[in-house]
């Protein structure tokens, strides 16, 4: 996955695709303890409900946020969280 971060939690993955961000800022204004660029790791997932963050990332204008889910036998799923 060249240069794409991944993080995860609950079955739930935010992938970042970094060339295709324009740093509009509307992730860490939305949610500033999830998505905050001054940190490393920039995105925690722990800091908000998972809903929340998946509402987040569903406004990025560039597409350079964008949401996996996965089932219990690792398989991505579409699924309404």
């Amino acid at each position: 996955m060249d240069g794409h971060k991944e993080y995860t939690r609950d079955g739930v993955t935010v992938v970042w695709k970094p060339e295709l961000c324009r740093h509009s800022g509307l992730c860490a204004r939305g949610l500033p303890d999830v998505f905050d660029p001054k940190r490393r790791p920039w995105i925690d997932m722990d800091m908000a409900d998972v809903r929340q963050i998946v509402e987040q990332v569903t406004r990025c204008p560039s597409g350079a946020l964008s949401i996996r889910a996965e089932d219990e036998d690792g398989l991505c799923v579409r699924r309404q969280l």
